[in-house]
């Protein structure tokens, strides 16, 4: 079978943008708020010219309190504001409209977007292919490896290793031991308190591993870290926390999603999907930009 790229996104941080940016004018053809469908179907429609890609899926969130990692951790994203209704009605029109473009999509009530797309990854690398995961979400960095690399397609920024380097001071494979010190506030993930993202970073320079500094908290006041004679009581206290957070950040690669190249292969938008669909939305404008 030949090497395919295959392009993997995350569609949430792309549909939040345009919710947030599109003004809420836009509405469809019975007057209700449009503005995020709009957003994301200009999205698509300026990724597939832009980018031309053969093999695509987009992953979705289905919901933001119904994950795995909130029976583990109830607090888990609990500071987040669920979307707005105006938003939340859009959300279901999003995918359609990627379906009607060719691509294939994703979304399950246990895993997140982030889960599905580390899954199909791991599954298309094993076979040999090429993947380019489009997103603005850092935590999915510590998918990047040998043939995987990141895209923030609205800043028009790639990175591979060197780049999760520059970002964070660590390897791509760190990151999950750097979330489990440093922690995510935007996840609500907890993380060591009194460890920011410098002091993960100075620790996992002088330990490879969140196992290995354990191991050895009797060498952490020689390193080379400001407050660092402190570290190693703070770290012991918060061990549980620690290697909580570490799990909560980690990416599954068991969820439900079929990697199936017949099917992740692009077939182009399909007009009998797509006309119904922008007449409903009062899209008819954009309608001549799709590329067929």
């Amino acid at each position: 079978m030949p090497n395919h790229t295959v392009h993997l996104i995350d569609a949430s941080p792309y549909i939040f943008r345009a919710y947030f940016t599109v003004p809420s004018s836009v509405t469809d053809a019975e007057g209700k708020p449009a503005n995020a469908v709009y957003g994301f179907t200009n999205f698509l429609i300026r990724y597939l010219i832009d980018e031309a890609p053969t093999h695509l899926a987009i992953a979705f969130d289905e919901s933001l309190t119904t994950s795995f990692r909130n029976d583990i951790y109830p607090e888990y994203k609990a500071q987040r504001d669920l979307p707005p209704k105006e938003l939340e009605a859009q959300l279901k029109a999003c995918r359609e409209m990627a379906i009607a473009f060719g691509a294939e999509t994703f979304a399950d009530a246990r895993y997140e977007a982030d889960d599905l797309i580390g899954t199909l990854a791991d599954k298309l690398l094993k076979k040999g292919h090429t993947v380019v995961v489009v997103t603005s979400d850092k935590d999915l960095s510590q998918l990047v490896t040998a043939g995987l690399s990141m895209f923030d397609y609205a800043k028009g920024e790639r990175f591979g290793a060197e780049g999760v380097r520059e970002k964070f001071g660590v390897e791509p494979g760190q990151l999950i031991d750097y979330l489990g010190l440093a922690g995510d506030a935007v996840d609500n993930i907890p993380g060591v308190p009194g460890v920011g993202a410098k002091t993960a970073a100075g620790l996992l320079t002088g330990f490879a591993t969140m196992d290995e500094l354990y191991a050895n908290l009797d060498g952490v006041a020689a390193l080379p870290i400001r407050g660092a004679k402190t570290l190693a009581a703070k770290l012991e206290a918060a061990k549980d926390i620690a290697y909580l957070s570490r799990e909560l950040a980690t990416i599954a690669r068991d969820a439900p999603a079929s990697c199936d190249l017949r099917r992740l292969k692009l077939t182009g938008p399909d007009p009998k999907l797509l006309d119904p669909l922008f007449t409903r939305l009062g899209f008819e404008r954009i309608r001549a930009r799709v590329p067929m």
